[in-house]
């Protein structure tokens, strides 16, 4: 298949709605892109005209998007391009709209903290599966969110984060290690 793939960098210009749908759920938003140009005569920055995208992100993109992305942000985003004609009240209208394949703060404007969101154990998966399981398990290898832990679809609680619990235990014990050493 010839998809379109574009990268736009912009600000979220509306409120990001998520939905759960038969096939995963699914985020939408407006994106606001706006072309920057030098001006020589002004020795400024010049502001362009602004274009505006419907950005969807389907299942786990989707619901990281909208818990983490707010009206204003700066961000960039990567997807397939599409531009739909429609007819309404009389007249023809274009849409373009961009399936997101990744999206990411723009850190050139700002700084962000990642955290990662756990998996939870799906219904076709065994217990033990996934990372961190089978071969290569043991001291360093990722932790397994165990299917007692609450998970929402936004991740666990910051207090069971998985993650956060591996890095306090491996620091818990180097520095056993090194009062015992020394």
């Amino acid at each position: 298949m010839n998809d379109t793939t574009v990268t736009l960098v912009g600000n979220v210009a509306t409120a990001v709605e998520y939905r759960d749908t038969a096939t995963g759920g699914v985020a939408r938003f407006r994106f606001a892109v706006t072309a920057r140009r030098w001006d020589r005569e002004k020795g400024l920055w010049s502001d362009g005209p602004t274009s505006f995208y419907t950005v969807s992100a389907w299942r786990s993109l989707g619901a990281n998007l909208a818990a983490s992305v707010s009206v204003g942000e700066p961000l960039v985003v990567h997807g397939r391009l599409r531009v739909r004609e429609e007819e309404r009240d009389g007249q023809r209208k274009t849409f373009v709209d961009v399936a997101a394949l990744a999206v990411g703060h723009d850190l050139s404007r700002g700084t962000a903290a990642f955290r990662r969101a756990a998996r939870p154990l799906g219904a076709d998966s065994t217990p033990g599966a996934g990372p961190g399981a089978g071969p290569g398990a043991g001291p360093g290898a990722e932790p397994q969110v165990g299917a007692a832990e609450p998970v929402s679809a936004f991740g666990p609680a910051p207090d069971r984060d998985p993650w956060a619990v591996a890095a306090a235990e491996a620091a818990a014990e180097s520095a056993t290690r090194l009062v015992t050493v020394s």
